[in-house]
């Protein structure tokens, strides 16, 4: 429940109209709902993080790619809510965007390096404040506009509306590389039960929510053309009624909106790398929040949209493919071997597929696209190849 998502459904309504982006936001937060309701359960069940979980399907030495890919795009999601906080307060009050970019990336930083406990106390503020002050905003936005002309709204260009698909897609990328991993904090869940009721807070609920108000926000107001990363959102809005003690609260809530997320990124990419490198995970935040600020010093936060769209090529297959690996094809499976090429190929099919997707059919998701045929490509190659194992065996 963080101000990026509302910036999302900004960009949603925007771009789709009030009534499709509102669809869009609801299925694809369900799509997101069973996509980490079983990740996060493979954690549960097994007690393992998902570096564990990827060394049974792509191997002991090749779970690396699929680990240190995931953990290096969480580091860029660590980068650009970092820039985004900086780019923001630069905007809104002028200070420069370097010193607040990385006077946040050291906050964000401190919250990491205390560890799940730093995570949790933040996430106890952050969230009563995203219900409290991004409903107000939602509401008062609203009440201003009408909600008839909210319910109304076609977006900013009704005759090039953007597709739903693509709405799909951004939806789903916005958390797919951290969803992917859930099982690091997943893997804490007492249970299943547990696990599914957590997941379930995430998607459809709090996602979902923050879009929403994002989104109530955008069609109430109407603007000719928004730009959600300047000040057209929420903080934006809150500054813009010129009242002292507002304008306070709205700079807690935006550090500790994007500094939850942040730090929730950095966690779950030092969770990854320091297994790979073989350190300890407080080791690896700092090194990678180095390596996190300076990204966010040159503007990185600006290709947000490329880098969503990037997001539903690459990782949703790898997703998929562990889900079809550990729940269907190889239930009980172990680490057996350095490296299983089958996983890998499956991966290539399926971003190639998504890749093409999105080139001659933009309208499709690409997101789904990667999922369902790289799921299909290695359930069909796990079949041929558990054949020709039994064919061999006979002979």
């Amino acid at each position: 429940m963080i101000l990026t998502s509302a910036m999302t459904g900004s960009i949603l309504v925007a771009g789709m109209g009030f009534g499709r982006g509102l669809t869009a936001m609801l299925v694809g937060n369900l799509l997101m709902f069973a996509y980490v309701c079983l990740l996060g359960g493979l954690g549960a069940k097994h007690g393992l993080n998902f570096a564990l979980l990827a060394s049974r399907v792509f191997g002991r030495k090749g779970y690396a790619l699929a680990s240190g890919l995931l953990s290096s795009l969480l580091l860029g999601w660590y980068a650009v809510q970092t820039g985004i906080t900086g780019i923001l307060i630069h905007s809104s009050s002028g200070a420069n965007y370097l010193v607040m970019t990385f006077v946040a990336g050291v906050l964000y930083l401190a919250v990491t390096f205390i560890g799940i406990r730093g995570l949790h106390w933040l996430g106890m503020i952050s969230v009563p404040l995203f219900l409290a002050l991004g409903t107000w905003v939602a509401v008062d936005a609203a009440g201003h506009a009408g909600w008839s002309t909210v319910l109304a709204y076609g977006g900013t260009n009704p005759a090039s509306s953007t597709a739903f698909g693509v709405g799909l897609t951004i939806v789903i990328s916005l958390f797919v590389d951290a969803g992917t991993v859930s099982a690091d904090f997943n893997r804490w869940a007492k249970n299943g039960r547990d696990s599914l009721i957590a997941t379930f807070t995430a998607f459809p609920f709090a996602n979902c929510y923050a879009m929403l108000m994002g989104g109530i926000m955008t069609a109430a107001i109407a603007l000719p053309s928004p730009q959600p990363f300047a000040m057209d959102n929420m903080f934006g809005y809150m500054l813009q009624q010129h009242r002292t003690w507002l304008s306070a609260i709205a700079v807690i809530f935006l550090f500790c909106s994007l500094g939850s997320v942040c730090a929730h990124c950095l966690y779950n990419s030092a969770v990854g790398w320091s297994r790979i490198a073989g350190i300890k995970m407080r080791t690896a935040a700092v090194i990678l929040a180095v390596v996190g600020i300076a990204v966010a010093a040159a503007n990185v936060w600006a290709l947000f949209i490329p880098w969503l769209s990037l997001l539903g090529i690459i990782v949703p297959p790898i997703g998929s493919i562990v889900i079809v690996d550990l729940y269907l094809a190889r239930p009980g499976a172990e680490i057996d071997r350095d490296w299983r090429a089958q996983a890998f190929a499956a991966w290539a099919i399926g971003s190639v597929t998504a890749y093409l997707v999105e080139k001659q059919f933009p309208e499709i998701s690409t997101a789904i696209s990667a999922f369902v045929v790289s799921a299909i490509a290695y359930g069909l190659i796990a079949r041929l190849l558990k054949n020709a194992s039994t064919s061999a065996n006979r002979a």
